[in-house]
């Protein structure tokens, strides 16, 4: 489908990213196209929640960012809310998210224009709490030191549920994490950890991570974690420096919802998704981490390659056997695997 409207997302910290949004405001001056820049802070005021931005961008249907993958996630949080595409433009780093590099982001933007590209969809996860979070303001400046004002707090979502026992529905939507950790740096949180409604355990920790399968390759791979195939469904269980014997992941299916409970002795908690922070809880809050109904729809003009990128964000060919084995040959490419399962004798 044509593009009609565009929302550009741009790392203002980074010259080569503005240079690129220049290019692509260009393009749509060229082709006609609206182009509208979202998730902006300029020093004042305060930012806007991710339905705002939409809104104030009159809703396009392909989101561009320029940046890394920390700038795309700024950019996913808007597209997901109205299932919105989001194209990632990398600026030199190898990222597991952005798509093409800035020096071809107009032949990018033809062939989306044209028709030329694919979707690959994300799992994404969202949330309910006991309470609505929000960020007090003696704690805002501590937490969101070096970036600027935090988000506002995420609003609730029309829920006919509401009295179900499953507490408020919230509008978050995270395509790599949902974090709780310690507020103080010599204490650490004290959780209660739930899986498809039983108790796994309580941990003594300095946080844990819901992550998704996207997420594998962020915080909970530093915190241990293992990574997985974004095309998976699944929920990913990860405490950070837990004081317990048992401190492994846990992975869960995607329909099997992760509850985080504050035990009474804990003190309070910082809630962060995708890296923002958005809200504390006291002892005895508690939130549900789901799978998202919505994917996020990620713009693909090749085919995937998830374990190429791996292979080279992680520095995997650094490793001295691999300059013994030389190029590495492909692997049967675009070929199932056969079926080997022997005929029966006759």
């Amino acid at each position: 489908m044509p593009i009609s409207r565009l929302g550009l997302v741009v790392h203002g910290g980074r010259p080569e990213a503005v240079s690129g949004g220049e290019t692509v405001r260009r393009w749509c001056a060229r082709q006609g196209i609206g182009c509208f820049d979202i998730d902006v802070w300029q020093g004042q005021g305060s930012r806007r929640s991710g339905r705002d931005e939409v809104r104030a961008a009159g809703s396009p249907d392909l989101i561009v960012t320029l940046g890394g993958d920390g700038t795309f996630l700024r950019g996913a949080r808007i597209a997901a809310k109205k299932n919105i595409k989001v194209l990632g433009v990398d600026l030199g780093k190898v990222g597991f998210l952005t798509e093409t590099a800035v020096t071809e982001v107009e032949q990018a933007l033809d062939a989306v224009h044209a028709g030329r590209s694919e979707c690959e969809e994300r799992m994404t996860l969202t949330m309910r709490a006991s309470k609505l979070l929000e960020l007090p303001t003696d704690l805002e400046q501590f937490l969101c030191y070096g970036r600027g004002p935090a988000l506002p707090p995420p609003p609730p979502q029309p829920d006919p549920t509401q009295d179900d026992g499953w507490g408020i529905a919230l509008d978050v939507t995270a395509l790599n994490d949902i974090v709780v950790e310690k507020l103080a740096r010599d204490h650490q949180v004290a959780l209660g950890v739930y899986i498809a409604g039983r108790l796994l355990a309580s941990y003594s920790a300095d946080g844990v991570i819901v992550a998704t399968p996207t997420g594998s390759t962020a915080y909970s791979f530093a915190a241990g974690g293992p990574v997985l195939s974004p095309r998976m469904r699944a929920v990913i269980f990860t405490p950070v420096a837990a004081h317990m014997a048992f401190n492994r992941t846990v992975i869960a299916n995607a329909d099997e919802p992760v509850v985080l409970r504050v035990l009474p002795h804990s003190g309070r908690a910082a809630v962060s998704v995708d890296g923002q922070p958005r809200g504390i809880l006291d002892p005895g809050d508690w939130i549900g981490v789901t799978a998202a109904p919505q994917p996020l729809r990620l713009v693909r003009l090749n085919p995937a390659n998830f374990y190429g990128r791996l292979r080279e964000r992680m520095r995997l060919t650094d490793a001295p056997a691999t300059a013994a084995d030389g190029e590495a040959p492909l692997f049967l490419p675009g070929k199932p695997a056969p079926d080997d399962r022997h005929p029966r004798v006759r």
